[in-house]
Formats: C-alpha cells, sequence, structure tokens
C-alpha cells in the first residue's frame, strides 16, 4: 500500500498574507504544487462564500447571535471548507487543469514513441518555432529547468540530458508515478525504493523486461515532496554510486555524449528495457532542440 504523503504545508487560505507570501515562494520551486494549491484554496473559499450565502438565507436570526457566535460559525464553515477542498473530481481538479494549461505546465499531446517531434533533423539546422505536438513538451523542459541545473552543478551530467531521462520515464509528464488516492509521488526518474530507501513510496504496476519479453508486476518507487527532491535525490545516485561513475563520464565528453550517456545508464542497468538507449537518446536530441527553439 502507499504511503501517505505529508499533509501540505499551505494550510491557511490565500487571504491570510502569509499563506499568500508561502505560495508565492513555492510557485518558483514547484510551480505544478503552487497551481494545485492555488486551486485548492479557490475551491475553498468559494464553498466558504456558498455556506454563507446558505445560512444568510436558511437559518433565520435568533436573540442569541452575537459577535462571539458569528465569529464561531464564520470560522467552522472555513475549517468545513479547507477540509472538502482538493477532493479528485471537485472544483479544484477543473481549475488546476486550466491553470496548467494556460501556464504551460501540462504537456500536450505526445507521439507515443517517446519524442516530442519524429521528424529527424540535424541539431545544426536552424531550430523552428516550438508548436504543437512540441507545445506541451517545451513546457515540461521548462518547468524542470532549474532543478536539472542544480542536479547538473552537483554531478557534471548537462541538464538536457536529466529531463530528457525525467521526460523519457514519465511520458512528458502524462504517465508520472502517483500514489493509490492519486496523488503524485514527484519521482520523475522511476527510481525504486531498495532496501536502505527510508523515505515514503508509492507502489504502481511497472512493465520489466526478463529475457527480452515485457513482464508486468507492482514494484515500490521512492516518493518525494516535490520535483525538486527528485533531481537532487536523482543528482545523489549518480554522483555516490560506484555503478553510474562511468555514466558521468561519458555524459561530459564527445559530440555523442547524449548516446554514450544513454548507452551507459542501460550497461549499468538503470533500466532492463534493451531499447532504452535508443529511446533516451531520441528524447535527449528531441530536448535540446526543443531548449534551442524556445531561447
Amino acid at each position: 500500500m502507499a504511503a501517505v504523503l505529508p499533509s501540505s504545508p499551505m494550510q491557511g487560505l490565500a487571504s491570510d498574507s502569509r499563506s499568500l507570501e508561502g505560495l508565492k515562494s513555492r510557485a518558483a520551486l514547484d510551480p505544478k504544487g503552487a497551481v494545485r494549491e492555488t486551486a485548492r484554496q479557490f475551491e475553498a473559499l468559494f464553498m466558504n462564500e456558498l455556506m454563507k450565502s446558505m445560512r444568510a438565507t436558511t437559518l433565520p436570526s435568533g436573540l442569541l447571535d452575537n459577535g462571539g457566535t458569528s465569529m464561531g460559525t464564520e470560522m467552522l464553515d472555513t475549517q468545513f471548507a479547507t477540509q472538502l477542498a482538493g477532493r479528485p473530481g471537485g472544483l479544484s481538479e477543473a481549475i488546476m487543469k486550466q491553470l496548467e494549461r494556460q501556464m504551460g505546465l501540462a504537456p500536450g499531446p505526445i507521439p507515443v514513441t517517446g519524442s516530442a517531434n519524429n521528424t529527424p533533423a540535424s541539431l545544426a539546422a536552424t531550430p523552428a518555432a516550438t508548436r504543437l505536438p512540441q507545445a506541451g513538451a517545451a513546457g515540461f523542459v521548462q518547468q524542470h529547468d532549474a532543478a536539472a541545473r542544480q542536479a547538473e552543478a552537483r554531478t557534471g551530467i548537462p541538464a538536457a540530458f536529466m529531463v530528457a531521462q525525467a521526460a523519457h520515464e514519465t511520458g512528458w509528464g502524462r504517465k508520472e508515478i502517483r500514489h493509490s488516492d492519486g496523488t503524485p509521488s514527484f519521482n520523475l526518474f522511476g527510481i525504486k525504493a531498495g532496501a536502505n530507501w527510508k523515505g515514503p513510496t508509492a507502489e504502481v504496476t511497472t512493465t520489466e523486461y526478463v529475457d527480452g519479453k515485457a513482464q508486468k508486476g507492482v514494484a515500490r518507487f521512492r516518493a518525494y515532496g516535490s520535483y525538486a527532491e527528485s533531481f537532487a535525490d536523482y543528482a545523489r545516485l549518480m554522483k555516490d554510486s560506484p555503478r553510474y561513475q562511468g555514466v558521468v563520464a561519458q555524459a561530459q565528453t564527445g559530440a555523442d555524449a547524449a548516446a554514450g550517456f544513454a548507452q551507459g545508464l542501460q550497461r549499468a542497468g538503470y533500466a532492463t528495457d534493451p531499447a532504452y538507449a535508443d529511446k533516451l537518446t531520441r528524447v535527449i536530441n528531441t530536448t535540446l532542440r526543443l531548449q534551442r527553439s524556445v531561447a
């Protein structure tokens, strides 16, 4: 069973100045998380106003009504609205999806091959303007650029390579690993939870290749509090594990660094898919083109 993630640090409504400042700070580090919290708070405010309106039209005023009872009623309404907001299928979910589309955080339709652009093109060619189906992929690249650059500073692996691997592992954000209740695990790299992992986990059905044949099974994956934590943990894995020392070196050298990085990961056993290196190399090249087209 998937572990329950800690409750959101944004418990107050955005009408509270401290909560609003906290929400602004969170937006810089975790745009999707901030959008989710904004949508939840909007729904809570809406439900609070709805309950206030219902009380005003259905409950007559009495002799016992005073400032104290009114304050208690308002506090109770706010508590109920905050607890009920953010449930699956509610208003906040619709608001979140709309905000993500407007901000370019929700990936558009991506081909099933894992590449946002199937047209073979040289990286030396003049980049074309970003357009669908590239728009959603470009949003994914921009969203994770800052965290990837921090991971690059620690590992030496080009940020574009890591963003591309995250895109490949999650289908450009469409197939992220989620908990059983639908909340995100923020695991962008498909890192499993081994015996030494003490943090939260998420259990999902996954496909592994045994003797070249695809087999489905349930596996435990690491869960994080944000996408930035996912990049940081990936950087630790690449930097500290002897298994991936050769991968880091190959990612830093030569014109074929992208292919060398992908092949190194496959040789080190990062994934069981026999075509993992080829698929990842294509996504890296797509990511590089997208970076150039939006620069």
